[in-house]
């Protein structure tokens, strides 16, 4: 049996236990009916040693070689050697397994055929082949030859013998036309041949496989690791650039200086109108993303005003809310929410202070329809239901996991699959950092912003006597949700609200007999703070 250890190569004459060098070792006796090796090798031009072996074993005998292919040649150096194109004639056995080339020969001829790779390196002036073999078994005799691609291939140094007790080789000889011959008998179990060759430079590829093992192991830090956490760098990179692009141009549409002129006018008639027709409920939601308690009171009013509620002062601190027409088709699935939160179905009226008892009010079911609303709208991403981010992440979080697995059994670069799965995560954590507005919603944002910019600049004289009370009306909801409500008033607060042959404005009651707003100016914003203590008690589901 042979075993190797390699230095430099380790490996030239892997199949011929020693098959470039020797003297006759100083035996007494001849090894009777021992293995007898005849080889034939090349080294080719592109640096394999392709090797035809013929072993004779005795009727009573066995043949076994072990060759590694994986040589440790230093402190924290490794050399690999790879073997192909194996083929066996006879009832011998080659076999690749668990970093080793084993040959197994029964009694009889067997005729072994193999090309062994990442044999030569480099040295100061020439190229080397370095090879130490170890006789596991008796050797009867060995008659070897080897052609290279040089002619000028020489030994630089050959010893023989067992460990600690070496001499030269005697007998290890290369012709001129660079054929190396070696005759070799009576090896015993346990000697060893120390082997170094030299090429001149460029006669071959230097094809060694020489690895630093000081980080090995299966999380070492490898050349496709490198490469893959460079590619998750870059990634990382590019994601967090795509986050900060989405949230300056969110940032973006709640600024600017562009004035909306909110009022439609048709002939001498005018009308207060919003971009798309957005509720006020919903306006105070995108323009700062979230469920706010000012947006459902600015609901409130906006009911009223739509004549489904009517709004009676009882004292400074109490209102009453009257049902004036039941919730229809026209109003979405939050106002109704709002509306029932505030009249269910049996009541007809109810006062601020009733509606202040513990648990009255659920304001957690209106708040989800607000926000399930814009989603429905397409103003906002479903940020609760998976999308494309999720399950791209996923994916890649199971393929990094099933890829470190996969590598830590194989090749050992397994944090590869690590920077898969990080990319994975990476991916999943996205959309918590992405605003929630869509480009429909950032468009409606920027737009509801000018609106308000464009009702800061109304004046009453601008609108005809008989359109001034609703354009008042219809506007204020928007105006409460940007806290502008008494400016807004003040605006109006010579408004005469019986100009129009109805006392009072249409939808508040406790005024009808002044000429002016100025009492209701004073008064409405207690109303509003009472509204949105009420439905202050859950928080906003999308935070």
């Amino acid at each position: 049996m042979l075993t190797f250890r390699g230095a430099a190569v380790g490996a030239l004459l892997l199949a011929t236990a020693g098959i470039l060098a020797t003297a006759p070792a100083a035996h007494p006796q001849p090894a009777p009916n021992g293995v007898h090796i005849t080889a034939d090798l090349k080294l080719s031009r592109q640096g394999v040693l392709e090797v035809v072996e013929q072993v004779e074993v005795p009727a009573d005998g066995t043949f076994r070689m072990a060759l590694p292919l994986r040589l440790k040649v230093g402190d924290d150096v490794e050399r690999y050697f790879k073997v192909t194109d194996v083929d066996t004639k006879g009832d011998g056995t080659a076999t690749v397994a668990n970093d080793q080339f084993t040959i197994e020969a029964k009694p009889g001829t067997s005729t072994f055929t193999y090309s062994l790779h990442n044999l030569v390196n480099d040295a100061p002036g020439s190229q080397v082949f370095h090879w130490l073999g170890v006789m596991g078994s008796d050797i009867a005799s060995i008659s070897a030859t080897l052609i290279s691609p040089s002619f000028e291939m020489g030994i630089v140094d050959c010893k023989l013998g067992p460990p600690g007790n070496t001499r030269p080789c005697a007998d290890v000889k290369t012709e001129v036309d660079g054929v190396l011959h070696l005759e070799q008998t009576d090896l015993r179990k346990g000697d060893a041949i120390d082997l170094t060759l030299q090429l001149p430079p460029g006669s071959v590829p230097s094809n060694a496989d020489i690895r630093d093992t000081s980080n090995s192991g299966l999380f070492a830090i490898t050349t496709p690791v490198l490469v893959a956490f460079g590619v998750l760098l870059v990634g990382l990179v590019g994601l967090v650039a795509f986050v900060l692009r989405a949230r300056r141009r969110n940032d973006a549409a709640a600024t600017g200086s562009e004035t909306l002129d909110p009022l439609l006018r048709d002939g001498d008639r005018v009308q207060f109108t919003s971009p798309d027709g957005v509720l006020p409920g919903e306006a105070g939601l995108l323009l700062d993303e979230h469920v706010d308690p000012v947006d459902i009171a600015a609901t409130v009013v906006d009911l009223a005003v739509r004549r489904y509620i009517w709004v009676t002062p009882l004292s400074d601190t109490d209102w009453r809310i009257t049902r004036v027409n039941a919730p229809d088709d026209q109003l979405r699935e939050y106002e109704r929410a709002v509306y029932l939160a505030l009249l269910p179905d049996g009541t007809d009226a109810v006062t601020i202070t009733e509606l202040r008892a513990p648990g009255r009010v659920q304001s957690g079911p209106v708040r989800s329809a607000l926000l399930a609303d814009a989603v429905s709208r397409g103003t906002f991403g479903n940020q609760r239901r998976p999308g494309l981010a999720i399950w791209l992440g996923g994916a890649l979080i199971l393929g990094g996991v099933a890829a470190t697995i996969a590598l830590a059994a194989t090749s050992g670069h397994a944090l590869v699959g690590v920077a898969i799965a990080l990319a994975g995560v990476a991916t999943v954590l996205v959309p918590k950092y992405l605003p929630v507005r869509t480009v429909h919603g950032l468009e409606l944002t920027a737009q509801l912003r000018a609106l308000q910019r464009g009702l800061e600049t109304i004046r009453r004289e601008q609108i005809p006597p008989i359109d001034q009370e609703t354009v008042f009306s219809r506007a204020l909801p928007f105006m409460v949700i940007g806290g502008r409500a008494d400016n807004w008033i003040r605006a109006f607060r010579d408004l005469n609200p019986s100009a129009d042959s109805q006392p009072g404005l249409y939808w508040f009651g406790g005024f009808d007999r002044d000429p002016n707003m100025h009492r209701f100016a004073s008064h409405f914003p207690f109303f509003i703070t009472a509204m949105e203590g009420i439905f202050a008690k859950a928080g906003d589901p999308h935070r």
